[in-house]
């Protein structure tokens, strides 16, 4: 199972952006995380997020901790990642079954 670290993708499975994905900035404390989109490429604005309402993917992008939304967005262009961040994922397509 993918760990939470700085520069990990995750999707939303809570809250108005359910299904959007966004990607681990900063690890506030064992519980919370500060999360991007950024907003221009995903729709998920920078925030605080309890880490139970993220579902980590396989997928990361190397960047520094406390990184801009200018970093994260020319870091997610290198990696030709921006056409797969712009589509919703479904919350059942998230969510493993019991």
């Amino acid at each position: 199972m993918p760990t939470i670290e700085v520069g990990r993708v995750c999707v939303k499975v809570n809250g108005r952006e359910t299904g959007q994905k966004c990607i681990i900035v900063d690890v506030i404390d064992k519980n919370f995380v500060l999360v991007t989109g950024p907003q221009k490429i995903s729709g998920v604005r920078r925030r605080r997020t309890n880490v139970k309402h993220l579902e980590p993917t396989e997928d990361s992008i190397d960047i520094k901790k406390g990184a801009s939304d200018e970093d994260v967005a020319k870091a997610i262009g290198k990696g030709k990642k921006a056409e797969a961040f712009k589509e919703a994922v479904l919350p059942k397509q998230v969510l493993v079954p019991s």
